[in-house]
């Protein structure tokens, strides 16, 4: 029996990696699943453990208010090094271009144990965007053992840098755990889910809006804060939802800039089962989440990217995804062309999504039976 050591500590990381851990738990014959979160988000992280049914079996407790990347890394770091030597891996899977990932895969170094990085290869070749993503996923796959790519353009990233031996691409498993989340939700029912939006209007168009990278605090996030507002007044039938991150530079921003708007709806942060039951009622969705960016055109839902550059450009290209960066004039622009001219929305509303087919787990799980059966 092989033990598999999980990593992670942020909500989007949990999300993609349950139904990684679910299938490997599947097989208890085989492997030994252990799972330690850092916990460098709290709450909203719980809300996906909990969704998920996952319990973890270390928890380093590191989030504080106002903590820096610094504090982050550093106690990451220093408290990975005693959870491994309890644990004993064979193995440690670390998830994506977090400072969590990236502090797992160099403890799995400096340990001698070999790593495996779920979403390898994703790229924008920018530094500083997004900041500290790009460099973390970056160093991440070069201390990584084996890569599983979401896309080819993935694989040719890590090529290109001369990453080439144990790449696997096996599509996104974001994907894998849509489908798991909206099985959850047919089963429960949507009275609540309507019930906790009661807010909201659904007879008129929904624009689900996310953002909280760093790369747009200050003037980047006023002007997309502007451009919701401009997109309001230029049309009656639309209501905004904006479940605003707990981050301060966000929260204390979008409160003063779109508090008290009519029909802009600021809510706290949901879980993920409520986050994507409101994607599936969306019309139109405007992010700066990578996560998203890969959903919701499995729901059939265009999405606006406010970033000035992407990694996840096989969207782009596959038209189900607009790069608008934070240009207030583009967002309102393109927001108001899907809003009013049916046949550009049909277009990206039918687009193919080239994020995977809900099947990555199982794969990512059949070739690491083989790996380590080597």
């Amino acid at each position: 029996m092989k033990n598999i050591l999980f990593i992670f500590g942020t909500r989007p990381e949990s999300i993609k990696l349950a139904p990684v851990i679910k299938e490997f738990a599947k097989q208890r014959s085989r492997f030994k699943v252990t799972v330690c979160v850092t916990s460098q988000h709290r709450e909203m992280l719980n809300q996906t453990l909990d969704f998920f049914k996952i319990k973890p079996d270390y928890d380093l407790d590191l989030m504080h208010p106002n903590q820096t990347l610094f504090e982050i890394t550093a106690a990451s770091l220093a408290g990975l090094e005693k959870i491994i030597d309890a644990a004993k891996p064979d193995l440690i899977f670390v998830h994506g271009d977090t400072s969590t990932a990236f502090t797992g895969a160099l403890a799995g170094f400096y340990k001698k144990i070999k790593v495996a990085h779920v979403e390898a290869g994703l790229r924008s070749n920018q530094k500083y965007s997004p900041f500290p993503e790009e460099i973390n996923r970056t160093l991440v796959g070069h201390l990584a053992d084996y890569h599983f790519a979401p896309t080819e353009k993935a694989r040719g990233s890590l090529a290109r840098e001369g990453i080439k031996k144990n790449v696997y691409v096996v599509g996104n498993t974001v994907i894998d755990a849509l489908f798991f989340g909206l099985n959850v939700i047919k089963a429960e029912g949507e009275k609540n889910y309507l019930r906790f939006f009661r807010q909201m209007d659904f007879s008129k168009k929904i624009i689900l809006v996310t953002g909280h990278r760093r790369e747009n605090f200050g003037k980047p996030f006023e002007n997309i804060c502007a451009s919701l507002k401009d997109i309001v007044t230029a049309c009656a039938d639309v209501e905004i939802i904006y479940p605003v991150h707990l981050n301060p530079n966000i929260r204390e921003a979008a409160q003063k800039l779109l508090g008290g708007i009519s029909r802009i709806h600021l809510i706290d942060p949901v879980d993920y089962s409520h986050l994507i039951w409101l994607m599936s009622k969306s019309y139109l969705v405007l992010t700066d989440s990578g996560g998203i960016q890969e959903e919701a055109p499995s729901l059939g839902k265009p999405v606006l990217v406010m970033r000035e550059v992407t990694e996840r450009t096989e969207g782009i290209r596959a038209g189900t995804a607009i790069l608008v960066g934070t240009s207030r004039r583009k967002i309102v622009t393109e927001s108001l062309r899907l809003l009013k001219e049916k046949k550009a929305y049909r277009k990206m509303s039918r687009a193919v999504n080239p994020y995977g087919d809900g099947k990555t787990s199982r794969k990512i799980a059949e070739i690491t039976k083989k790996l380590l059966a080597k």
